[in-house]
Formats: structure tokens, sequence, C-alpha cells
């Protein structure tokens, strides 16, 4: 099996059996910046223009969003756009760079 299987697997593991939720948005569209923030007291940031329908949305329909199933979601009306907890950690995973063995 892959690394990205194995890796999709654990964060499905951490948030379907380890109860790990979305609680909270917030958005700072002038530094193009979403915070994303945790049950586990962590927050994971992503620039707003990453995300193709929420780039050009403005701070009212960004606001308007709702978390779905329990947090392991979000769904902003106004734009049609859904977002999911595994894509925004596994992103997270991906950003994260690993040292070479030397």
């Amino acid at each position: 099996m892959s690394s990205f299987n194995n890796n999709c697997d654990t964060l499905e593991s951490i948030i379907f059996e380890g109860g790990l939720r979305i609680i909270g948005l917030h958005f700072h569209k002038e530094l193009d910046l979403m915070l994303i923030v945790l049950n586990n007291k962590k927050v994971l940031t992503r620039n707003i223009s990453g995300i193709e329908k929420l780039k050009n949305a403005t701070a009212e329909q960004l606001a308007n969003y709702s978390l779905i199933s329990k947090g392991v979601g979000v769904h902003w009306p106004d734009v049609d756009e859904d977002l999911s907890l595994k894509g925004f950690l596994k992103e997270e995973l991906s950003s994260v760079s690993v040292p070479m063995a030397s």
C-alpha cells in the first residue's frame, strides 16, 4: 500500500475514530488568510486565494458558512463551496517538509 493511502487511512482514523473536528473559521481577506480552528486547540492556516470559489468571495460571503457533519466539513451556500477537514489535513501534511536522512 502506498504512503498516500496510509496517510488517508490515518486521517480518517483521526477524524472518525479520534473525533477531530473543525469548531470555527476566521477570515482576514486583507492578509489572504483563513484560520481553521480545531477542537484539539490547533489552528490550520490556508490562503483564501488558493481556493477557487472563495478567492473572489466578499467578507460577508466568507462569514456565511456552516459546519457540516458535526465539523467534518464546511459549506458556503453563497458561493456553493464545500471543503472537508480531511482535505485541510492532507494539505497540511503535504506542506510539512520531511528532513532528508544524511
